[in-house]
């Protein structure tokens, strides 16, 4: 989760006038050519982002469901996707290129925009930001009860700032973690075998104050989800 800034590739789904010849999906474990990640990325969208709008309108928790996909293609960025809105409030979800490229199938792509989704969905940004301004002012208050200067206050609310945005952030990962994996259901994949994407990063562990909880614990909880959702599908 992050504020919008720079410039970004909006992902435009809209039809062509004439048929475009797509090239056929990777088998599982192939290496994929640009193509073959560029249509894998455009299929989930368009399967993804329809079943994401559905849900943050049904929890009716944030007022601006209308997502919009975006890549971020600077050069030198790293594998990675997430979630801002810009001035106006409209969502967006943000994929760099390296991510498009490195995911394996559509399974770990939907996954991926799911769990993206899910952050806005649950208002978890919102959220951070509320509680990384009550540990701003907490942090000033008490520093400035201690008798310190005005550079010393300044700096113990940036600190205060940080740990309070960090406080809920295993939290949310683990909510929207469960929310996208019930997304990428609805959308037709699976959302187990879309975790695996995280298996190819590090593991953060369960640090004190780490942004992301163990990959052990997320595993698990889209493990549940998906069983519970398959054994409800079936009965």
């Amino acid at each position: 989760m992050r504020r919008l800034s720079g410039l970004l590739l909006p992902v435009l789904l809209a039809a062509c006038s004439a048929p475009v010849a797509m090239p056929p999906p990777a088998a599982p474990g192939d290496v994929l050519t640009p193509e073959q990640a560029a249509r894998n990325f455009v299929t989930v969208v368009q399967r993804v982002e329809p079943v994401a709008e559905q849900v943050c309108r049904q929890k009716s928790i944030v007022a601006n469901c209308d997502f919009q996909i975006a890549i971020d293609d600077r050069p030198d960025q790293q594998a990675n996707a997430f979630q801002t809105v810009d001035d106006s409030g409209r969502p967006y979800l943000v994929f760099t290129l390296p991510l498009i490229a490195q995911a394996k199938n559509q399974d770990e792509l939907a996954f991926v925009l799911g769990h993206e989704a899910s952050h806005h969905i649950a208002g978890h940004l919102a959220r951070q930001d509320q509680s990384a301004m009550t540990g701003a002012m907490v942090a000033a208050a008490i520093a400035s009860a201690g008798g310190a200067d005005p550079e010393a206050v300044r700096a113990a609310q940036d600190f205060g700032a940080e740990i309070g945005a960090r406080t809920y952030s295993k939290e949310f990962e683990l909510e929207a973690d469960a929310l996208g994996a019930q997304i990428a259901y609805r959308a037709g994949y699976d959302p187990v075998v879309g975790m695996a994407f995280f298996d190819r990063l590090p593991d953060p562990g369960d640090e004190f104050l780490g942004t992301h909880p163990a990959m052990a614990q997320r595993k698990a909880v889209v493990q549940q989800v998906t069983e519970q959702l398959k054994a409800g599908a079936g009965s």
